[in-house]
């Protein structure tokens, strides 16, 4: 294992937030695990996982063991009758292992193109996007326990996926030891590896407009996977910064979800909100649409911006010298947070883990 002393970590955050770590270890193989975890004075350190930092807010120097996950490698696990899974490192780019997939001839991530961060990182968050989350492409992931050093596996169901959240979001109940599959495994565990199932019968996914409007202006009936995957490049690109030229962390709150009386109170004051019904009954509001009517497209709180294209998007407007700090990001994310509780009643929930 490489361990490293006061390391920076603007590179490795898309915020590009100037913050630093007292000591990492870039873990690039399961084994790494294993060898921080006999070391006696590293094993006794808090421990704070980060893959590729797309989303996070650091509000400050780090100071839990930073354990950088860089597992690298991709295969075909198994072919079945009805689809192909696939192990991933957990350490390898997410956007790249869409395209390497569907250069194999295995369609099914294309709707989640372009999306930011690592492998690992894509189950702790449950990714979606255009009507596919990440939930819907599992079968498994391996992980290793950080109190016992035993690795275990987890299939979709004790994974606990919910929109934009898994049990590796929650803390266990005080107390809690060992390497449960129900609940609490945030600070936990590592994710060492992801499998992913691509299936055979595949269907493409073209329920959101923007794609069904390129669906039109092509004159396709029937996309392929690759035709998908370059449509949703085209639209994300369009909408949303690049973090390697302007600062971010994507979407920075969750769409919110009320009943239906709810939607219709709002409606009646903002007839032009968008919304979208879930097979539970409940309505999804765009929260991009919410900041954007109370105003914050465009605007800014010291270095930290809201983006004039998506309001959705919180950047980075300082210069890497003299960048954004969490705390201006934050000061600037409760603010819209107010103003869309002022106007519409609803509480709107950040993404991004705050460190």
């Amino acid at each position: 294992m490489l361990v490293e002393k006061n390391v920076s970590l603007q590179a490795c955050n898309t915020f590009g937030i100037a913050a630093s770590a007292d000591t990492l270890v870039r873990v690039r193989s399961a084994q790494d695990v294993q060898d921080v975890l006999a070391d006696p004075l590293l094993a006794r350190q808090p421990m704070f996982v980060l893959g590729g930092g797309s989303n996070i807010v650091l509000t400050g120097d780090v100071q839990p063991l930073v354990l950088k996950m860089e597992i690298q490698g991709r295969r075909l696990l198994e072919e079945t009758p009805r689809g192909w899974i696939i192990e991933v490192g957990a350490g390898e780019n997410w956007h790249d292992t869409v395209a390497w997939t569907l250069a194999q001839g295995w369609p099914g991530l294309e709707n989640l193109a372009l999306i930011p961060g690592t492998v690992g990182a894509a189950p702790v968050q449950n990714i979606g996007a255009y009507g596919v989350e990440l939930q819907d492409r599992f079968h498994s992931l391996v992980a290793i326990d950080l109190h016992s050093g035993e690795p275990f596996m987890l299939d979709a169901a004790q994974c606990a996926f919910g929109y934009r959240d898994s049990v590796f979001k929650h803390r266990a109940p005080a107390g809690q030891q060992g390497a449960p599959r129900g609940m609490g495994l945030a600070g936990r565990a590592i994710i060492t590896h992801v499998r992913l199932w691509c299936p055979k019968d595949w269907r493409p996914e073209l329920g959101y407009l923007d794609l069904e409007k390129k669906r039109q202006e092509a004159g396709i009936a029937q996309p392929s996977a690759q035709q998908i995957f370059e449509w949703v490049c085209e639209v994300r690109r369009a909408k949303l910064p690049d973090p390697a030229v302007v600062g971010n962390a994507g979407s920075f709150f969750k769409n919110p979800t009320v009943s239906p009386e709810q939607c219709l109170d709002i409606i009646a004051r903002d007839p032009k909100v968008v919304h979208y019904p879930l097979p539970d009954g409940s309505i999804k509001l765009a929260a991009g649409w919410l900041i954007d009517a109370c105003g914050w497209k465009g605007k800014r709180v010291g270095k930290a911006g809201v983006y004039d294209r998506q309001a959705l998007v919180l950047v980075n407007r300082g210069t890497p010298d003299d960048s954004v700090t969490g705390g201006e990001v934050m000061t600037l994310a409760r603010a819209i947070q107010t103003s869309v509780y002022e106007r519409f009643g609803i509480r709107l929930e950040p993404e991004p883990v705050v460190v």
